[in-house]
């Protein structure tokens, strides 16, 4: 293959990295140079990363060779499953990056997109396994694309493009910064309060402290706005608003509670919105006495009708609403406007009398301090006017409806905090300067020449308003909520101004909770809500999620009395904030290398800081609706939780668990061992934990909430198809515990042989503190059978246990462990009965066809004949293997893996702790007492003695056990463990080990070392002599077994340790064969002969 043209790549001075050449692969060296030497030098194109129209995939090739990269492109198929990069039949050719082929992608933005997503169509790069394995030219890549051949070279502009086009086809609408958040936010945060409230605060507070209350609100708003702007900017951001952030931020529990609650408090909202506008209207209605029938009856009538009208807006589309948000925005600005050209305009007599005198210095000076009265304060005004500040999520409630998000809800909230500020700060400094707090109305309350005054900034203006101190006057800062009508240049245009804030803020409301209510709905954290998660029109919009807004709206304006129901409102959406501003310090605080904001302006301790304040806020404003909505998120927190929705987000509490857990294994690691903190740490050798329940179950029993358990598997045999097969597995077996319950973990290795593999384990195994200190293995039950080179890596492995200085406990029941051919039979009746449902489907479909067509139907009749024989066919198939398996599905085998998940009944457990070991093989036993499965059994303590010492012997192991604070139902001191077993108990074991003896003393001296040469696993005769009393002692034990202990629910019994170099394998095996047979589950335990118990405090 020819790469003489790899140089230019680096050599042409025009050319960019991105370069991508095509090479003949079908033609020889001498060809190809030939060709090299006769043709121009080749000619490189560009590839840009910036131009969306000129990002197409580029490819230069040598004269000539056109048409044939024009067949390549139009035979390949342009799916991502389909391409062959290798093909060495026909003419293919290889893409070049860097100067030489290679399958190796460089960075682009599909391999990172999730699946499904909206902006783009997801591509897979090359495994690993494809980079690094040797090229095959035989082998499909699976996930070849034009895209992935030319190594990503190609941007994400064409499939962008496509992608735009598809939604412009759509119809999508998206808006931009300004239509999208700034003016929602500005007509929200903008209320009802700016025009008949606020100079009611700064009369109370004065200006200083009104000011200060503005100031105080707007930096809760705005530290809220930072972190939404930081948690906006951390990945792309897509529908419900607060619940999103949150949710994908601390996680689905917190998300969840405090999305359904913004969304309910978004509903309720806009009732209390409409019923403002109602009572303005009723309010004119009554000036010019035409109420409709009287004044609560016409506010639900007017609210109906407008919530109606609303609804109308707002199902047209989110172009509709939009438009109509622009035009009451123009509304109220010229509504604002329009008081500001008023404090201007002179005054006249009339205005004079009601308090209103331009701008005076006097005024600004006697208004500059607070005047509290009616018990009023400065947490009480200041939580009468906080509501004013809230709606710096509107923008954010339609995250999917922008067109980018990361940008336009950092720009739009913060310039709308900003605007909103300053036109508060403003309207409260002017209408205070201009206007005294107490005013008569009377036209005739002047000072003539001699007359007497209080002092007052109105007595110097020439009017007298004294008598307001001592009887309630109509007019003023404090006195009527009028005032900005009354500055205004336009009365009405103020009266404009109200229904604009009132009707903008219902339509934002309206809007915000049925699309927050989506998203949750989609997410299906609260099971049986999917309902409304159905989207329709071009736009996705939530119709369903409308009508129960609205619905609920309704019920409010109905009850026409909101003035219980607000507090907790405003405490909602305080609650929202707060969750918002901790999402922000929270994912700061745990460092995750996710959380990297592209909006730097944030602080982790400000937005902990600005949690608090929102904490403290919803207290000032209201404590007893503070608490309900703390009850109610915390109950709602809980429910989620309990349910624990499949759902993986990256949150940071994730993050957060990761963190505290490296923490807690670092503090550990100091922390020296002590022996009162003892706990056994098991790795067990499970294979794949399915495979043998009952020895995970056992293990499981004394390790769940008190040790580490570690479920192993080894994988033998060529490296590349086990550590694929191990890669495989990984994630279902781990998956497989925690849908069981079973709080262990998963772990798996390749080696050369099953020794080796599990040698890795033992020592690799763990972290610090937390590392394993028991072996756990089944017995092998099939020793007599199995190839010499299994039982000495069986045994081995006891050894090297022993080498690391771990205990040894070695599980044996009597129909064994492996439950693998149950597991397959039980697969291949589901795959069959799988089969046996779509046939029946198949035929239904048929069935269906046949009436519909009529006639037609008669000519298929055949067929549909021959689909019910091969059903009837499929069906006795079906029968004969499941009669044909009722043999092979041992039940009994069922039940034994199941054994130990049961109650266990009243009964003993038996303990023969002949050896101490250091207490292991009491530790396991009584740790099985304390469980709630074995609570019921008690201990029985055997160990050996002497006759004529049998009282003294039981004496001093109660002491021990007394002192070690474990309680026993019996002790029991075995005497004749020592003396010879009976001739048939001695025969059966001698028969036992007959096929495995060397019987080198029957042989002359060369064929004996010749034998042991060839099979060195046999038992010799001097071995046998040697530990012949050993062998008695093993059967023996069996006798005494079964004459004590038949009926036990388990038996921990000392395991016989087998000295490494003395003892042959098959010879240990037979020791332990002999000592657990015919008898109830059997655990041969050893400890590592150091302390695991202590009678010290």
């Amino acid at each position: 293959m020819s790469m003489n043209n790899a140089p230019n790549v680096f050599s042409d001075p025009n050319a960019n990295r991105f370069q991508v050449n095509i090479i003949n692969e079908g033609h020889d060296d001498n060809e190809t140079a030939q060709e090299d030497v006769g043709s121009d030098p080749p000619h490189y194109e560009e590839t840009s990363f910036t131009d969306e129209t000129q990002n197409r995939l580029r490819i230069s090739y040598r004269p000539g060779k056109r048409e044939l990269y024009d067949n390549f492109l139009q035979n390949a198929e342009k799916t991502e499953a389909s391409l062959h990069p290798y093909d060495t039949h026909t003419k293919m050719y290889y893409l070049q990056t860097f100067g030489h082929n290679t399958m190796d992608p460089v960075p682009k933005i599909d391999y990172y997109r999730n699946t499904g997503s909206v902006s783009g169509n997801k591509l897979n790069r090359p495994s690993l396994l494809e980079i690094h394995e040797q090229l095959a030219k035989n082998i499909a890549v699976s996930t070849g694309s034009v895209e992935r051949m030319a190594n990503g070279e190609s941007t994400a502009g064409e499939e962008t493009a496509a992608s735009k086009e598809e939604e412009n086809k759509a119809g999508f609408v998206k808006f931009g910064w300004v239509k999208g958040v700034l003016v929602r936010c500005m007509l929200n945060i903008w209320g009802v309060m700016l025009f008949i409230r606020l100079s009611w605060i700064v009369g109370q507070a004065g200006i200083g402290l009104g000011v200060i209350i503005i100031l105080l609100a707007t930096m809760v708003t705005s530290i809220t706005g930072l972190s939404t702007s930081a948690i906006a900017t951390n990945g792309f951001v897509r529908g419900g608003g607060a619940y999103y952030l949150i949710s994908r931020s601390l996680g689905p529990e917190f998300g969840g509670s405090i999305g359904l609650i913004f969304a309910f408090a978004n509903a309720v909202a806009v009732a209390m919105y409409v019923v403002g506008f109602a009572e303005t209207v009723v309010e004119l209605l009554k000036e010019s006495d035409t109420l409709i029938v009287d004044e609560s009856n016409d506010i639900r009538i007017i609210g109906t009708i407008t919530v109606v009208c609303l609804l109308g807006i707002t199902a047209a589309g989110m172009e509709w609403e939009a438009k109509a948000q622009v035009i009451l925005l123009i509304v109220l600005l010229v509504a604002i406007a329009n008081f500001f050209i008023g404090t201007v305009i002179p005054t006249n007599t009339e205005k004079k009398a009601r308090g209103f005198f331009n701008y005076q210095a006097s005024i600004f000076a006697e208004n500059f301090g607070p005047d509290f009265r009616s018990g009023e304060g400065f947490f009480s005004v200041f939580a009468i006017f906080f509501p004013a500040a809230t709606g710096i999520l509107a923008g954010a409630n339609i995250s999917g409806d922008l067109k980018d998000p990361q940008s336009a809800i950092p720009q739009g909230t913060m310039l709308a905090i900003l605007i909103t500020t300053i036109a508060y700060i403003a309207v409260a400094i002017c209408a205070a300067s201009c206007v005294v707090r107490d005013a008569t109305g009377n036209i005739n309350d002047t000072i003539v020449p001699g007359m007497s005054c209080n002092g007052s900034s109105a007595c110097g203006l020439g009017y007298d308003f004294s008598r307001c101190a001592s009887q309630p006057c109509d007019y003023g800062l404090m006195n009527n909520f009028q005032v900005m009508s009354m500055v205004s240049g336009f009365g009405p245009l103020i009266t404009a101004g109200i229904f604009s804030a009132t009707l903008s803020s219902a339509l934002a409301s309206l809007v915000s909770a049925p699309k927050v209510f989506q998203a949750l709905c989609k997410d299906n954290v609260y099971k049986g809500l999917e309902f409304f998660a159905k989207g329709y029109g071009k736009n996705n919009e939530p119709i369903r999620g409308y009508v129960l807004t609205f619905v609920i709206a309704m019920a409010f304006i109905l009850i026409a009395e909101l003035n219980t129901i607000a507090p907790i409102i405003s405490n909602f959406f305080l609650a929202s904030y707060a969750l918002i501003n901790f999402s922000c310090f929270h994912a700061s605080y745990a460092k995750s290398p996710g959380w990297r904001p592209a909006f730097r302006y944030y602080n982790m301790w400000v937005s902990l800081f600005g949690a608090l304040l929102c904490c403290g806020v919803m207290f000032v404003i209201n404590w007893w609706a503070a608490l309900i909505t703390y009850a109610i998120e915390l109950f709602l927190y809980i429910y989620v939780t309990y349910k624990k929705p499949e759902v993986n987000w990256g949150s940071s509490t994730q993050a957060l668990y990761f963190v505290n857990a490296l923490d807690s294994a670092l503090a550990l690691t100091t922390v020296e061992d002590h022996v009162k903190n003892f706990r056994p740490q098991c790795i067990t050798l499970t294979g794949a934990p399915m495979i043998r329940p009952a020895l995970l179950d056992i293990t499981h029993t004394f390790t769940k909430n008190n040790g580490l358990c570690i479920c192993c598997e080894v994988f033998t045999g060529p490296r590349k198809l086990c550590v694929k097969e191990m890669n495989s597995g990984m994630e279902k077996k781990q998956a497989w515990l925690t849908k069981n319950k079973r709080k262990a973990f998963y772990a798996a290795v390749a080696a050369d042989s099953f020794r080796d593999g599990v040698k890795s384990l033992l020592q690799a195994s763990g972290l610090g503190r937390m590392k394993p200190n028991t072996l756990v293995i089944g017995f092998k039950k099939d020793w007599r059978s199995a190839p010499a080179t299994q039982i000495e890596n069986y045994v081995g492995i006891i050894h090297d246990a022993f080498d690391f200085e771990l205990g040894v406990i070695i599980v044996r029941i009597s129909q064994g462990f492996d439950i693998s051919q149950v597991l397959q039979v039980q697969e291949e009746l589901e795959k069959l009965e799988q089969e046996r449902l779509a046939l029946e489907a198949t035929i239904k479909e048929n069935d269906f066809e046949e009436g519909k067509r009529g006639i037609c139907g008669f000519f298929k009749k055949a067929s549909t004949l021959n689909i019910s024989k091969h059903e009837t066919k499929k069906e006795s198939t079906i029968n004969t293997m499941q009669s044909m398996h009722v043999g092979e599905f041992n039940q009994k085998l069922l039940e034994a893996s199941t054994q130990f998940k049961k109650k266990q009944g009243k009964g003993t457990i038996d303990i023969w702790w002949l050896f101490d070991d250091g207490g292991l093989t009491i530790l396991i036993p009584y740790i099985l007492t304390i469980r709630k499965k074995w609570k019921n059994c008690k201990l029985r303590i055997f160990t050996g003695g002497k006759v004529n010492r049998i009282e003294e012997e039981k004496l001093v192991m109660a002491s021990l056990l007394s002192k070690f604070r474990i309680k026993f139902a019996d002790i029991n001191i075995i005497c004749d463990i020592n003396i010879k077993p009976n001739k048939e108990s001695w025969k059966f074991f001698e028969e036992m080990i007959e096929p495995y003896r060397l019987h080198e003393s029957c042989k002359d001296i060369t064929t004996a070392e010749k034998l042991k040469r060839e099979t060195p696993w046999k038992i010799t005769d001097a071995e046998l002599e040697a530990f012949k009393e050993k062998s008695y002692r093993q059967v023996r034990l069996n006798e005494l077994l079964q004459e004590h202990s038949r009926a036990a629910n388990i038996i921990v019994l000392s395991l016989p340790v087998a000295r490494k170099g003395a003892v042959s394998d098959y010879l240990y095996l037979a020791w332990l064969e002999i000592l657990s047979k015919n008898l109830p589950p059997v655990l041969l335990v050893r400890g590592n002969h150091k302390n695991v118990l202590t009678f010290y405090s």
